[in-house]
This record gives C-alpha cells, sequence and structure tokens, in this order.
C-alpha cells in the first residue's frame, strides 16, 4: 500500500505549476525565433540539401529519409559515388549532449544507524526516496558513413559512455542495388534491427524515456537478455523495398548474443527478425504506413563450467526458444501531426522464465565470465540433472507503445508518448505453485514529455535546444513492506544542449 503525505503532494503540485509556467513562457520565445533550418553535417556536406528534407527532427526521419537511408545513404544520382566528393570532404559527425537533470526515485530500501557507545551501529532498513540533480554528460557518438562505391554503403559508429569508454555501437557494410533491383540489398555486421519505430533515432534522452520500453521489457526473474529488439544487433540482413519505398521487407539472422561481441554467449545460438510494411497515400493527411515485425529464436540455457563452476565464454548450449510479435502503424494528420502505435507479444521458454540464459556477465564489449561459481556469484546454470520448480510455466507478456509528434517547423518539435508492458502469464505461477506472485508483477507504466528547439543548423553542425520529463511506474518490484512489494516510481527532469558538429 502507497501512503502520500499532503506535504509531498502540495510540493509535487508546486513544482508541476513551476514547470508549467516556465513551459508557456517559453514556448512563445521559441516560437517567435524561428529560423529556416539547413542540412544535417556529413550527409549535407555533400549533397548540399537542407535537414528537412530527411529529418522530421534530427536524428528522427521523415519518409525522404527513410527512402535515402534504404538506398544506402544515396539519392541515386551522380553525387552518390565517392569520387565525386570535394577532396577535403570527411563524413564524420561528433555529436555529445551537456545536460542538467534530476532523477527522483521512491521506496529505495537503505541502512539505518543508531549511536551505541558513540559507534555507529546498523539497526535495520528503511524506505525512502532518493532524489539527485546536477549537472552531466551523455556518451560521445562518432558516426561515420557514406558509400565505398556506387552501392556499396557502409556505417561505422564508434560511441562511448559518460566515461570516455568506447565500443562500436554500429558497424557494417552494405550492398545495394544487386542486379539493378531495389529488392535485393544485403549487409553484413553490427546494426540496428529494421524497426518502422527506431530506438537509435529516438527524440527523449532520459534514462528511462530514452529507450522503448515496449522493446527491452523482460519478466522479473527472466534470464532471457537476447530479444530486446532495441538493441543492435550482429548479423547479416536482407532489405527489399520498392522504387518509391512504398512496400518494404526485410529479415535478418543474427547471433543470439544481444549484439556483444566474441562469441560470448552461445556456440551455436541465432535468432531472427523478420519486418514488412506497406504505406498508402491518403491526400492532404500525408502517407501512411501500417506493419508488422517478429523475432523468434533460440538460446542457451547451459554453460559449461570450469574450476567448480564458473561458466566458460561463448559454451552455450542447451538452446531454448523465445519469440517477440507486433505491429505498427505510423499515421500522419496533416504536415505537422504524426502518432507511431507499436503493440508486441513476447513469450519465453519455461526455462528461461527460471532465470536460466544469461550465465555471462556481459560488459558491452564481449562479456567476461563470471567469476564466483555458480550460483553464488552468477545467475543460474541449467547444468544436468536441474529440475524445474513445480508450477513453472513459460512467461508472456504484451505490451503497446504510443508516440505522437507535432511538428512545428523543421526547428521545433513537441514530444509525448505512453507505453504500457503488462505480464499476462508469470513464471511462477503454474499448478501447484509452492511461490506465486501477483498477477501485475513487474508491470510498467510510463509517460515521456519534452520538445526539441534548433536554433540554428547549418551543413557544418547542429544544436537542438532539449527539455523533457519521463515518470516511470512498476508495479511490485520495490522493497517489501509487511506481505507486499511496493511499486516504484521513477522520474527524470532532463534540460540539456544536443549538438553535432
Amino acid at each position: 500500500m502507497r501512503v502520500f503525505k499532503c506535504s509531498r503532494r502540495s510540493q509535487v503540485f508546486r513544482s508541476a505549476t513551476s514547470l508549467l509556467s516556465l513551459a508557456l513562457f517559453l514556448v512563445p520565445v521559441v516560437l517567435t525565433c524561428s529560423q529556416p533550418a539547413n542540412a544535417l553535417p556529413a550527409f549535407a556536406r555533400k549533397y548540399g540539401l537542407r535537414c528537412s528534407a530527411c529529418h522530421e527532427s534530427w536524428p528522427m526521419l521523415n519518409y525522404f529519409g527513410q527512402k535515402f537511408k534504404d538506398n544506402g545513404y544515396q539519392i541515386m544520382n551522380d553525387r552518390d559515388a565517392p569520387i565525386w566528393q570535394n577532396p577535403g570532404y570527411w563524413p564524420v559527425v561528433f555529436r555529445i549532449t551537456p545536460i542538467w537533470h534530476r532523477v527522483s526515485t521512491g521506496k529505495v530500501e537503505v541502512d539505518t544507524y543508531s549511536s551505541v557507545g558513540g559507534v555507529p551501529t546498523p539497526t535495520g532498513s528503511a524506505v525512502q526516496r532518493i532524489s539527485s540533480s546536477g549537472f552531466d554528460l551523455s556518451g560521445l557518438d562518432f558516426h561515420t558513413a557514406g558509400t565505398l562505391e556506387k552501392n556499396i554503403s557502409f556505417y561505422l559508429l564508434p560511441s562511448s559512455d559518460p566515461t570516455g569508454a568506447f565500443h562500436f555501437e554500429q558497424v557494417f557494410v552494405r550492398f545495394d542495388n544487386i542486379a539493378r533491383s531495389p529488392w535485393l540489398n544485403f549487409k553484413l555486421g553490427r546494426f540496428e534491427l529494421d524497426n518502422l519505430l527506431s530506438e537509435k533515432r529516438i527524440l527523449t534522452l532520459t534514462g528511462n524515456g530514452g529507450v522503448y520500453q515496449t522493446y527491452h521489457f523482460i519478466p522479473q526473474g527472466d534470464g532471457n537478455i537476447f530479444g530486446q529488439i532495441g538493441d543492435n544487433q550482429l548479423g547479416i540482413e536482407y532489405l527489399g523495398h520498392s522504387v518509391n519505398d512504398r512496400s518494404r521487407i526485410s529479415a535478418s539472422l543474427v547471433s543470439s548474443s544481444d549484439g556483444n561481441v566474441n562469441l560470448s554467449t552461445g556456440a551455436n545460438s541465432y535468432s531472427g527478425f523478420f519486418a514488412g510494411s506497406q504505406a498508402f497515400d491518403t491526400g492532404r493527411l500525408g502517407v501512411q504506413r501500417i506493419g508488422f515485425y517478429a523475432m523468434a529464436g533460440e538460446a542457451a540455457t547451459y554453460y559449461l563450467t570450469t574450476g567448480g563452476g564458473i561458466p566458460i565464454a561463448g559454451s552455450g548450449i542447451g538452446n531454448k526458444s523465445y519469440s517477440r510479435e507486433g505491429f505498427v502503424g505510423q499515421f500522419y494528420f496533416g504536415q505537422h501531426l504524426d502518432l507511431t502505435v507499436v503493440t508486441q507479444h513476447g513469450s519465453d521458454n519455461v526455462w528461461f522464465g527460471q532465470g536460466y540464459g544469461n550465465a555471462i556477465a556481459t560488459d558491452g564489449n564481449g562479456g567476461t565470465t563470471c567469476t564466483a561459481p555458480i550460483p553464488n556469484g552468477c545467475p543460474p546454470n541449467n547444468v544436468p540433472g536441474t529440475v524445474l520448480p513445480v508450477g513453472a510455466q513459460a512467461p508472456s507478456w504484451n505490451g503497446v507503445t504510443f508516440e505522437g509528434h507535432y511538428v512545428y517547423s523543421p526547428q521545433l518539435i513537441f514530444i509525448g508518448r505512453y507505453e504500457a508492458e503488462k505480464m499476462s502469464q508469470q513464471a511462477n505461477n503454474g499448478p501447484g505453485s509452492l511461490d506465486p506472485v501477483a498477477s501485475n508483477f513487474g508491470n510498467i507504466s510510463t509517460y515521456t514529455i519534452g520538445f526539441r528547439y534548433n536554433p540554428f543548423m547549418t551543413s557544418r553542425a547542429g544544436l537542438a535546444w532539449h527539455n523533457e520529463y519521463n515518470w516511470l511506474h512498476q508495479d511490485g518490484t520495490g522493497p517489501s513492506l509487511g506481505l507486499a512489494s511496493a511499486n516504484v516510481n521513477t522520474g527524470e527532469i532532463l534540460i540539456g544542449l544536443d549538438f553535432d558538429f
């Protein structure tokens, strides 16, 4: 049960009123300061296009930008060839965001102390809200992309976390228009799955709002990290599209490693991702698109061990199945308003539901093995003789994402998003279960609102003044209060200058 004090309500109300007043003051200012926007760096320097040619608001693509990307970063004229480029042209973009943000998390369990004989002595624990604010940095993205030759394109994105630790976020080479057909395109490397709603071009930056929860949701206690659609994956992709890009299909074969390198997980486990969509011209309303996607595959639940129980990287066997299926609609209501809707159903094998699957401690760069024998220092391992608990069953869930944009101009965009992830079958609630949980355990609801204003954008640099608020609620995952676990609410306010050069 949650208890709110009147003082807390008053404080929240005053804060919300202040933020609303500030927003009402700033919106007229940015509306009166709008200037014509030019192109993004890198490709803009090559083609001389305005940013609005490819972007609703950078980095989110519009219809023409998606077509340009589908053609392998080519407009399909003589300027596509690298030899056309000025010798001084360097197709590189640096992107980083200095920010101020405030993060507030409710119901965190903290230790309590008392003084015994002048010595601090632990007395137990208590639950309280933890809030912190301050100035910070995002990571650094180092984009470079283009054509190596006519119909041979590449993308390279070294990326760091805020501490400067680098990894390769995207790396691929792509062969376009094989046999002069737009239906025959292949790429190999580490790349984003062909989602209509792209997480890598997301317009929001907060910790919980900067990803799509629908793409990443995992039931509580589930060990399957391999089906996260929003993450870049390692593999090969086929993409086909009509000349006008109204019809699109794609199929990818990826390693079941969630994009981690060095064969750190399963020895022989793969997943497939399939997508298709069709666009329709509805006159004044614009081009509408509907589509589907599905991700299905197998991943390891048993890792060979050494040293008395330490799993060996790359030795994963005992593959079990999982699947994700979704529908997407992108709807435009004139020149300024659009709405994207994603619905998804997910299910994992019963073994994943019991925590088996990821027995390798991954760090995003290939991972390292656990440093202590299972089960003391690592996740569960499905070694021979392991028996499922009574009542174990395959977890399943449903998710939905609504994301709307109001594009006042290419310089100013307002963003709103709602996401909900709901369990339909818990992993431990089968017949005879000795440890059932609430049917809503782990459910997520989250809201994100914000706006981005570009005071200028040239073919050399761009700047966006970014303002965002995210609120996330999760059922039952907080510390226990009496007989039941608490719900957790987390809020974040972020103001930053998102720039590229």
